[in-house]
């Protein structure tokens, strides 16, 4: 056993009373904990683990996908999804709506033809439909969607949004952040779900995060219905992992309604003991693959925005500045989106004066922050700012092929330079960012962390291979970083006498396995507050 507590590293069990560990050492020192009334598991000398974290989620979106959405993968073709459509319509006459993703960057230009939004028409029947990008900010949506969400009566572009345009100047059909928010908004309107609706989408999530040995995440923004469905779980003793909410201050990709100061104002009604509503989050800026992160140097040229575009972000410096201190005057966290290093520095700019000034900090989580440029990384360290960075986002894949078409070398594979950050001495935690990662498991995090490779293997190559970091190291960023970096440390994390009885049992040891082995880590059970939770096959 692997207890990840620096003052006892390794054990042989450990006893559990209330859901709470109230022991931990050898079998024979743990023996007199046995007795009537006491249940004795014995795993059979498995390999556990404290359970996992993810730092960075949209779990409730991932579990609508699951109960309600067509999926398919970034690597299909716009033949496969066509075809994916047509299929659904067919298979689902009742239902309103087809949605669904997630559709690969590197299919920009085809999506942008107005002969590929011509086909979709055709294959949905009439039908709207709506489907996401790898990256989850943008959209293709075909014409029924759009005139339901009224983007074909716009001569220009909505606010943070961009409507990609034929030579006619008719829509395509690609719609890249807020423009994409329009549609989806209008869809959510005509669902109108309820409490139970968004409760059994979260309570899904869970228990496909369970089947690979989470138990802890904090998901990345959520709505005033998502708080609710959580605070109903939880009362319903239906809540089996520690979730921390990031409330929305803006929003340019989800079409939520209740953001900002109304949204934060609610926020404390809805805590109970498993869900912590400990965060607000901020969208800074966009995606690199539609030029929408905010970068200091320029993309690589295009004939739409020239040689000298960097993107930029969605507020001002004094704008941060305000919900900075805001978000430190209501005691709460704050997870900014920050793709391009222009972003990231703009929030360890602000952190920094927030000091000087001799002002209430909260944490600050930067959110994916895969692009630093040199001078900004060892300020993570120094600010006390956290890294939340999810691999499967940046090891080669359709994403880093997408990247290279738009940035120069080497910047574009100069990403997440996570054993700088370590070695600097910063604060990083593992995400997935599911479902834009197709899967929520933190091996597969883990893995790419110490290989710097695909380990799916579907996609070859390395991907600044001098940034990669050892097992334990990478192992702490989905545990014990992950929960100091939610604030979740003094309750789980490591088996500690005191916390919370959380773990995983895995197939393996991933200590004593070959690096390439690691991705293919399977948890066998999954334990919550002392229940089991999830036991495969």
């Amino acid at each position: 056993m692997h207890t990840l507590n620096p003052a006892r590293p390794r054990a042989e069990a450990f006893g559990v009373r209330g859901g709470e560990i109230i022991a931990v050492g050898s079998a024979a020192e743990l023996a007199n904990l046995s007795g009537p009334g006491t249940a004795v598991v014995d795993l059979d000398g498995a390999v556990v683990l404290p359970g996992l974290m993810d730092v960075h989620n949209h779990h409730a979106a991932a579990g609508e996908a699951d109960l309600h959405r067509l999926q398919f993968p970034p690597t299909a073709s716009v033949e496969e999804i066509l075809a994916s459509v047509r299929d659904r319509v067919r298979a689902r006459p009742d239902e309103a709506w087809v949605v669904g993703g997630t559709w690969g960057s590197t299919l920009l230009d085809r999506l942008a033809d107005p002969a590929s939004l011509d086909a979709l028409d055709k294959a949905s029947f009439g039908r709207p439909v709506l489907l996401t990008d790898d990256s989850h900010h943008n959209r293709w949506a075909n014409t029924a969607a759009m005139r339901l969400a009224g983007v074909l009566g716009l001569a220009g572009d909505p606010a943070g949004g961009h409507i990609v345009r034929g030579q006619d100047g008719a829509p395509t059909g690609l719609l890249f952040e807020a423009a994409g928010a329009m549609v989806e908004k209008a869809r959510v309107d005509s669902l109108d779900p309820d409490v139970e609706w968004h409760a059994r989408n979260s309570e899904r999530a869970v228990e496909i995060l369970h089947s690979f040995g989470v138990t802890a995440f904090q998901d990345a923004g959520v709505s005033l219905e998502l708080l609710a469905a959580l605070q109903r779980l939880d009362e319903q003793g239906r809540l089996n992992a520690w979730v921390v909410s990031s409330m929305l201050i803006n929003d340019i990709i989800l079409g939520m309604d209740v953001v900002g100061e109304e949204l934060l104002a609610q926020g404390e009604r809805f805590r109970t003991r498993h869900h912590r509503p400990d965060f607000a989050k901020i969208f800074l800026d966009g995606v690199p693959t539609t030029l929408t992160g905010a970068f200091l140097d320029p993309y690589l040229p295009d004939e739409t925005h020239g040689a000298c575009h960097r993107g930029q972000t969605t507020m001002s410096v004094g704008e941060l500045a305000g919900w900075l201190r805001r978000a430190g005057e209501l005691g709460v966290g704050l997870k900014v989106h920050c793709t391009g290093d222009a972003s990231a520095r703009m929030v360890l700019d602000v952190v920094a004066e927030a000091r000087a000034e001799g002002l209430q900090v909260p944490t600050v989580q930067i959110a994916h922050g895969q692009f630093l440029h040199p001078d900004d990384v060892p300020r993570f360290g120094e600010l006390g700012v956290v890294n939340d960075m999810s691999p499967a986002l940046w090891f080669p894949g359709v994403i880093v092929d997408a990247l290279r078409a738009v940035l120069p070398e080497p910047r574009a594979s100069r990403m997440q330079p996570v054993r700088s950050l370590l070695d600097s001495g910063a604060l990083v935690a593992g995400g997935s960012d599911w479902p834009v990662a197709p899967s929520p498991d933190p091996w597969t995090g883990i893995a790419g962390l110490v290989t710097r490779r695909d380990p799916t293997g579907q996609f070859a190559g390395e991907l600044w291979p001098e940034q990669a970091i050892g097992v334990t190291e990478a192992i702490a960023a989905y545990t014990t970083g992950a929960a100091r970096a939610m604030g979740l440390s003094g309750v789980t994390g490591s088996l500690t006498p005191g916390l919370s009885a959380d773990f995983v049992v895995l197939d393996r040891d991933p200590f004593a396995v070959p690096t390439e082995e690691l991705g293919a880590t399977t948890t066998l059970q999954t334990w919550f507050a002392g229940r089991r939770v999830f036991t495969r096959g």
